[in-house]
C-alpha cells in the first residue's frame, strides 16, 4: 500500500513509498483511509526536528488528524463495515505511570507515551491502517470528510475542560472568553464556546480582513485585529493558540482578576529576561491568575469534541478546509499558504 513517510530526525527524507499492509498487532479494526489533516507537527518533523521511528524500523508514516471508513471490525461488536472513525493520537506508557493507569494518558508523568504518527508508532497518512477498538472513535456521518476536524477539536475540549476545572476553585461565571490566533485551533476554539454556551467570545488574529474575519463573525462571535494589549476589555479566561512570546505575555497583562490562561500554542519563544519575568509573574500572583499548559487529549475529551463537531452548522465547518491535496502531493499540502485554515490529504472519497 501507498504511505507518506519519512526517516525521523533527517530533513527532505518524506515521500510516498510502499509500506507493508497494517500489521494485526496494530489492532484488530481495519480501516480505509479518507483524509488526514495536516498540522505545524507534521511539517517539523518533515524538517527533521522531531519525529520517532516504530522500535526497529528506520521509516515512521506520518499523520495524526485522521478519518477513516471501517472495511472490516474484526472481532469488535461495536463497530461494523462503513463506520467513519478516527483513531486517538496517544498511548498510555507500559509501566505505566498513575495517570496513564486510570485513562489519562494525555497527563502522563514518565514522558514514555508513544503516539500515531509523531512517536515510535506509524501514523495516519497511510492508505490504509489498522486501530484497536478502545482507540477508535466513531464519527456522527452526518459530518463526512468535516469529520477529520476531530481531532485538532480534542485540543480546544481539553483546554476548556482544564478552565473550568479551575474556575471552580472560586464563584466562577465566565462573560468574556477571548482566543489568540484565528488558525484552525483558534476557529475551533470560538465554536466550541459558542455551541458551549458562551455568549461573549473574542478571537485576536493578525488579519484585518479575509475569511478568518468574516468566519468568526458568521459565529456570533467579536474579531480583533492587532495586540492583545490593544484590547478595551479585561476577559475572564483566553485560550491562547498563537505560541507566540510576545502574545503570552500581553496575555497575562490583560487577563481579568482571577482569571485563567490556558496555552495550546508551540511557538519558537526566545530568552526572557529576568526582569521582564518578574513582571509578568508578579501580575499573575496579584490578581489570583493561573496559567496553565494543554496538550493531547484523553477518550473522554475525543468523545465531548465528538459532540460539539455534530451540533456544528456543517457550511460553516466547511469553509475550514480550504485546501485538498492528493497523497502524491503531499508536499504542496505541507506548504503554508496565507489564505490556508486547514489543508487535508484525501486518500479517498467519503
Amino acid at each position: 500500500m501507498k504511505a507518506i513517510t519519512v526517516e525521523p530526525k533527517k530533513p527532505g527524507t518524506a515521500r510516498l513509498m510502499d509500506m507493508p499492509e497494517p500489521d494485526l498487532r496494530d489492532g484488530s479494526i481495519l480501516v480505509e483511509a479518507i483524509a488526514v489533516g495536516v498540522c505545524g507537527t507534521d511539517v517539523e518533523i518533515t524538517e527533521g526536528k522531531y519525529g520517532w521511528a516504530p522500535p526497529g524500523q528506520s521509516h515512521l508514516i506520518l499523520g495524526h488528524e485522521s478519518l477513516g471508513r471501517v472495511i472490516d471490525p474484526g472481532t469488535s461488536t461495536a463497530f461494523k463495515k462503513g463506520d467513519l472513525v478516527v483513531g486517538i493520537v496517544r498511548r498510555p506508557d507500559p509501566v505505566p505511570c498513575p495517570n496513564c493507569a486510570v485513562g489519562e494518558w494525555d497527563m502522563c508523568r514518565n514522558g514514555l507515551y508513544t503516539e500515531r504518527g509523531i512517536k515510535e508508532i506509524h501514523g495516519y497518512m497511510s492508505e490504509r491502517w489498522r486501530i484497536e477498538p478502545e482507540y477508535a472513535v466513531k464519527v456522527d456521518p452526518s459530518l463526512g470528510l468535516l469529520g477529520v476536524l476531530l481531532e485538532p477539536t480534542t485540543v480546544v475540549t481539553k483546554a476548556m475542560e482544564q478552565i473550568g476545572m479551575i474556575g471552580r476553585r472560586s464563584y466562577w461565571e465566565p462573560k468574556s472568553i477571548l482566543v489568540t490566533g484565528a488558525g484552525p485551533i483558534g476557529l475551533l476554539a470560538a465554536l466550541s464556546l459558542k455551541i458551549w454556551g458562551i455568549s461573549e467570545v473574542h478571537v485576536l488574529d493578525r488579519m484585518e480582513s479575509g475569511s478568518k474575519p468574516d468566519l468568526v463573525r458568521e459565529l456570533g462571535a467579536i474579531y480583533h485585529s492587532g495586540r492583545v494589549a490593544d484590547l478595551n476589555f479585561e476577559p475572564d479566561a483566553i485560550i491562547e493558540c498563537t505560541g507566540v512570546g510576545q502574545v503570552i505575555a500581553d496575555c497575562i497583562h490583560k487577563i481579568g482578576a482571577s482569571g485563567i490562561i490556558c496555552l495550546t500554542g508551540v511557538g519558537q519563544g526566545g530568552a526572557i529576561g529576568a526582569g521582564v519575568l518578574a513582571d509578568v509573574a508578579a501580575a499573575a500572583v496579584l490578581r489570583n491568575n493561573v496559567i496553565v499548559g494543554s496538550v493531547n487529549a484523553n477518550k473522554r475529551q475525543w468523545y465531548r469534541a465528538g459532540l460539539t463537531l455534530a451540533k456544528a452548522d456543517r457550511a460553516w465547518l466547511a469553509k475550514l478546509i480550504t485546501r485538498r491535496e492528493k497523497p502524491e502531493n503531499f508536499m504542496h499540502a505541507l506548504e503554508r499558504k496565507p489564505d490556508d485554515i486547514k489543508v487535508v490529504i484525501q486518500f479517498s472519497e467519503v
